[in-house]
């Protein structure tokens, strides 16, 4: 008998990690003959970088999804991704109260190490109603050991649970001999995620207009939206960088052959919803040595000198010193390369991450 599985979330487009994770999520389900799936697709039509923020144009998009909770009514498990914010979460009330009048099972995925803060930070009455919803959920997840806390106000410990991001499988498929082939003679440098000043893409980018000033030769390609907030300036340094190439945003083999292209991955991210990037998991994959703060759960996927390095935040300079340090030291840091490939190959499987989910369901 088919268990009748109903998606709750983002899906692509725009890009995002949530988004991302629905759309293999709901890939990998629809490819077991015991499931029967459906989803419901929360995402805005527009890219913005203010999460949690309230307009007319997100309240009549809301309000079009909601009309859809009927979908609830003719499935057995509902798994909900929501946001990190009090309306983020507010949101999606409507699905899982029904959820639980009709007696389905709520299983409740928090992308990011925001919500404790939310949750902190609100009014008496937020927090109650936070916890009324999220309550009602039969399980939780998190995206690694140090996001657990994100959950504990909501649920027992022993109804949370750790299922790591992963890399799709067609990004590491046939690489291994053109990784091996990689090395540090000249530094090629890529960024992927979306272009928001607390990703750090204003830092990466200063970095590079100060190395072009200081003739530090190197090659860049820069791929994800680019946030309206930050867009004039994001463009203003673009059009002055000479070395720099964006791309726009990058799918399928055009996402593998950039990653591919590059050598080093940086990541300068103190964005307040930051969980586990999948572009580290990515990055490393496709053999890129990284460099990325330690942010929310990044320190649960990646190891200062064994991976990459860490990086300070909102520091342009910082960038430019790990990146001569990986370029003067380059016999060593080459080793890294192979390394990141295996290590990501090997531990973040999508066939891993969907069975890690199913354990759940079940």
């Amino acid at each position: 008998m088919q268990k009748r599985l109903l998606i709750i979330g983002p899906f692509p487009d725009p890009i995002t990690g949530n988004s991302l994770s629905n759309k293999v999520v709901y890939e990998g389900f629809s490819q077991r003959a015991h499931f029967a799936v459906d989803k419901i697709n929360t995402s805005l039509t527009f890219f913005d970088e203010q999460v949690g923020s309230f307009s007319i144009r997100k309240l009549l998009q809301g309000i079009k999804y909601n009309l859809k909770f009927y979908k609830v009514l003719f499935s057995d498990l509902i798994y909900i991704t929501p946001g990190q914010t009090f309306f983020g979460i507010l949101k999606y009330g409507i699905f899982i109260f029904t959820a639980k009048l009709f007696k389905k099972k709520v299983v409740l995925h928090i992308h990011g190490n925001h919500l404790k803060d939310t949750y902190r930070d609100s009014s008496p009455l937020k927090k109650r109603m936070m916890k009324t919803i999220i309550s009602k959920c039969d399980n939780g997840i998190v995206l690694s050991e140090s996001l657990v806390a994100n959950l504990t106000p909501f649920l027992p410990e022993k109804k949370i649970h750790v299922v790591y991001n992963f890399v799709e499988d067609f990004l590491v498929e046939n690489i291994e001999a053109k990784v091996k082939t990689k090395n540090l003679k000249s530094i090629k440098l890529v960024y992927l995620s979306n272009l928001m000043e607390e990703k750090g893409i204003l830092d990466l980018l200063e970095a590079l207009k100060i190395m072009e000033s200081k003739g530090i030769p190197y090659h860049a390609k820069i791929a994800g939206n680019i946030d309206h907030k930050s867009k004039s300036k994001i463009e203003d340094y673009l059009s002055l960088l000479k070395h720099t190439e964006y791309l726009g945003v990058v799918k399928g083999e055009d996402k593998k052959n950039f990653l591919l292209w590059g050598n080093i991955f940086v990541f300068p991210s103190y964005y307040a919803m930051e969980g586990q990037p999948i572009s580290i998991i990515e990055a490393m994959s496709t053999g890129n040595i990284i460099l990325t703060t330690n942010h929310a759960g990044i320190s649960d996927i990646f190891d200062d000198q064994i991976n990459g390095l860490y990086l300070q935040k909102k520091d342009p300079n910082d960038i430019i010193t790990k990146l001569n340090q990986v370029s003067n030291d380059s016999q060593h840091y080459e080793s890294f390369l192979y390394k990141n490939h295996c290590f990501g190959r090997e531990n973040f499987s999508t066939k891993a991450f969907i069975r890690n989910l199913e354990t759940i369901f079940s």
